[in-house]
């Protein structure tokens, strides 16, 4: 599989007057979500990465810490899952497990005019809540690498069905992962 992506080169200035979210191309129970957040300005990345999730590009994005690169995937991933059918449909991949709390929290924030269910899974918990929501299925798992593969594979993948329909995969800090598969310490 080839990655095709996206070089984004994001103007930090103010945005103008014109500039919303409503001219990002996300339906209108997303905007809705939006609004209910208190946003009302789409930050530089938001800006920037969205129109191109929406159109189906890969994107890597850069940006500080507090400038809204959370909602600058999560919004375009909730916009493009919201009318599909039940079944996982994207897998979130976070290094740690209060990010991957942080990540489940935006979505369920912003699927909230929809059907959408997302769920978390990582370690230091027990085994069956998490197994339960993957095996009544949901469409969107944020996790942690090592143990959503414990998960995938204590619960039986073939049961879960997640390889044919996973659409979007998502590496949050994807520098913080190994190419080996496991995670940095």
């Amino acid at each position: 599989m080839e990655l095709v992506t996206t070089d984004i080169e994001v103007d930090l200035q103010e945005p103008s007057a014109a500039e919303s979210f409503e001219t990002l191309g996300l339906s209108e129970g997303v905007l809705r979500a939006v609004s209910d957040a208190g946003y009302r300005i789409p930050t530089p990345i938001q800006r920037e990465a969205i129109p191109l999730i929406l159109r189906g590009r890969d994107v890597i994005g850069l940006a500080q810490t507090g400038t809204g690169k959370t909602a600058a995937f999560t919004l375009p991933l909730v916009d493009l899952l919201i009318d599909g059918p039940r079944r996982t449909r994207a897998v979130v991949l976070t290094p740690t497990r209060e990010l991957c709390m942080q990540v489940e929290q935006s979505i369920q924030k912003y699927a909230r005019h929809s059907q959408l269910s997302v769920a978390a899974v990582f370690g230091g918990v027990p085994l069956e809540p998490q197994e339960k929501a993957l095996r009544q299925g949901v469409d969107v798992v944020v996790a942690t690498p090592v143990p959503f593969r414990a998960r995938i594979t204590h619960a039986a993948a073939a049961e879960l069905q997640l390889a044919r329909g996973v659409r979007v995969g998502v590496l949050v800090k994807a520098a913080a992962f190994r190419l080996d598969g496991g995670q940095q310490a």
